[in-house]
């Protein structure tokens, strides 16, 4: 008999998930060790940036008030006592009628309080002199201690990806160890006697097992590492204790296919065998209305069963398992960017559940776009090609018109730490 599923909202399909996360231990790494970790301790600066006060540029300290009455007709001449570069410091102090040659970063002389540019200045006599032919205002190119920040500043909240950005910032302040939280394995299962490794040759009646490739792929974009156990056949008791096997081995686990209310759909059952409590196993939405997420009350563990069909289980992976595995490392952006864009082609097919669309949004004179990509089918995997966003588009609907303003979930954004559609 054909189980009679009843759908929930993506939201609380989102919701359901996001409270059985586990947040993973906490490391310490080394600063060369940390990309793309995520930070499971405050960042604070440890001394003032700049630490001192000092030039910006290449050019003289003077004193500013020596060119008050400065012109084309009226230069004023100062004598050069000294050069420094960056990481030097002056063995003299600046007098009135005097300069001091300073490089970029170099630390202000004593006495001086304003840096003319070398490009404003004519040197003579070899460099001993300089010619000044305007005012230069007092304080003039001068980089203040502590302008960027002062030390005791919070400078990142832990949960904050380590970007380039952030190692640099890291180490300015002498974090050569940082605190991160671990990455979680993902166990990654492909279920369904048709299919066919990737190197394998077509028959009747196959396919090339795509699903398995793409979801190693998007758990590394998550941050988390793939584990994949291989493929199962249409065997409830094999597959049942290949599922059972590898649980000691991952944090999590996702499985591709199987969901299904088929004959050959084990995955409800290998649930029930295993003790799991099943959260949701019908989602109203289009593609991937028959993912399933499972808990394993003992373990902690959630069990991920994804649509076997390429779009559903990719549109099931970035609404449900990628926000997991981000936020079980304690990042706070861990949910899709959201934005409004103008669809730029007609979408006349009707929807009775929420719609996610494979589509591509630019981004032009201020507003964003939004243009369908390929076709609109679950089965459909080439519309994965150029793909950089979900377009929402809300159930109850008789389909869409060019202009129309649809929501539209960015793939490749910086992230958000509240799920919206």
């Amino acid at each position: 008999m054909v189980e009679r599923r009843k759908p929930i909202s993506v939201q609380e399909a989102v919701s359901k998930v996001m409270n059985h996360v586990h947040l993973m231990p906490e490391e310490i790494v080394s600063i060369d060790d940390s990309d793309d970790g995520v930070l499971a301790e405050d960042i604070y600066a440890d001394h003032d940036v700049p630490p001192f006060n000092r030039s910006p540029y290449d050019g003289f300290a003077i004193i500013a008030e020596d060119t008050s009455h400065a012109s084309r007709e009226n230069p004023v001449t100062l004598e050069v006592i000294e050069e420094i570069g960056a990481g030097d410091v002056a063995q003299n102090s600046v007098g009135h009628g005097q300069a001091i040659r300073i490089m970029t970063g170099a630390a202000l002389p004593k006495g001086a309080n304003a840096i003319v540019m070398l490009e404003i200045v004519h040197e003579k006599n070899d460099g001993k002199k300089i010619e000044i032919k305007r005012h230069i205002k007092k304080f003039d190119n001068i980089s203040w201690q502590g302008e960027d920040t002062e030390k005791g500043a919070l400078l990142l909240e832990k949960g904050h990806h380590v970007t380039p950005g952030v190692k640099a910032v890291l180490a300015t302040f002498g974090y050569a160890k940082v605190k991160v939280y671990k990455q979680p394995v993902i166990g990654i299962i492909a279920t369904g006697s048709e299919l066919l490794n990737v190197s394998e040759p077509l028959v009747p009646g196959k396919i090339r097992n795509s699903n398995a490739h793409m979801i190693i792929s998007q758990v590394k974009q998550a941050g988390g590492m793939p584990k994949y156990f291989g493929q199962l056949k249409d065997d409830l008791e094999q597959s049942f204790q290949g599922v059972k096997k590898v649980l000691s081995e991952v944090d999590a686990l996702i499985t591709t296919g199987g969901v299904s209310v088929g004959d050959f759909d084990y995955l409800p059952d290998i649930y029930q065998k295993l003790g799991a409590e099943v959260l949701f196993n019908k989602v109203g939405m289009r593609p991937g209305s028959v993912t399933t997420v499972a808990y394993l009350p003992d373990s902690g563990k959630i069990l991920f069963g994804l649509s076997g069909n390429p779009s559903s289980c990719f549109v099931g992976f970035e609404l449900f398992a990628g926000p997991y595995i981000k936020a079980s490392q304690g990042l706070n952006n861990k949910f899709l960017d959201n934005v409004e864009a103008t669809l730029t082609h007609d979408f006349p097919k009707p929807n009775p559940f929420n719609r996610f669309v494979r589509s591509r949004v630019t981004f032009e004179n201020g507003y964003w776009h939004s243009q369908p990509v390929g076709l609109d089918k679950s089965n459909i995997v080439t519309s994965l090609i150029g793909a950089n966003a979900l377009m929402v588009l809300p159930g109850g609907t008789r389909g869409y018109q060019k202009g129309d303003k649809v929501k539209a979930l960015l793939l490749n954004g910086e992230g958000s730490e509240q799920f919206c559609l």
